[in-house]
């Protein structure tokens, strides 16, 4: 087994978290906090749009069980690449879609990805594809919403389908 970890942000990290903690080989899927300029922030500061952090999930997994390749298809089959600044309703930087990377091979495997897939898009993917500066874990509430939360309107109405849709088009990966 070798463990392996990638951070990953595709709109809100509840909906993110939710999907990752499903996938075979994921060990853990921890909501928090990236790419921005201010030092361990808050989930309202980052909503502020002020602080430059992603919403994002620090996804550990072993590699052995799941492939980063893996990890990637299905990042990108649940969440609109080619939508800047947002998901759906969710708007703001804080919601972009990003990888954030642990070393320049992880990077390089990334963009071959984006390369790979974007034939696939009518329209541009906008993806920021970057090295991981720091990892803030969120707020305990935000860990493992969904599971703690599935009858929460927003629950029902955004990440239930993130999933669903995770679960029918990726069967063998559920855990």
């Amino acid at each position: 087994m070798a463990r392996q970890s990638i951070v990953l942000g595709g709109g809100c990290f509840w909906c993110m978290e939710g999907v990752f903690s499903l996938v075979k080989g994921v060990m853990q899927a921890v909501s928090g906090y990236a790419g921005g300029e201010l030092d361990n922030p808050s989930y309202e500061q980052v909503c502020s749009g002020t602080t430059g952090h992603a919403e994002v999930v620090s996804v550990e997994y072993d590699d052995s069980t799941v492939s980063l390749h893996d990890i990637l298809e299905i990042f990108f089959a649940v969440h609109d690449p080619t939508s800047l600044n947002g998901q759906g309703a969710d708007t703001g930087t804080q919601y972009r879609s990003v990888v954030y990377c642990y070393d320049d091979a992880q990077k390089q495997i990334v963009l071959d990805a984006i390369a790979t897939i974007k034939k696939h898009y009518s329209r541009k993917i906008v993806t920021e594809v970057s090295l991981l500066d720091e990892f803030y874990k969120a707020e305990e509430y935000h860990q493992h919403y969904f599971k703690r939360n599935p009858n929460q309107g927003y629950c029902q109405t955004v990440i239930a389908p993130k999933i669903e849709k995770f679960r029918n088009h990726f069967k063998d990966k559920l855990q």
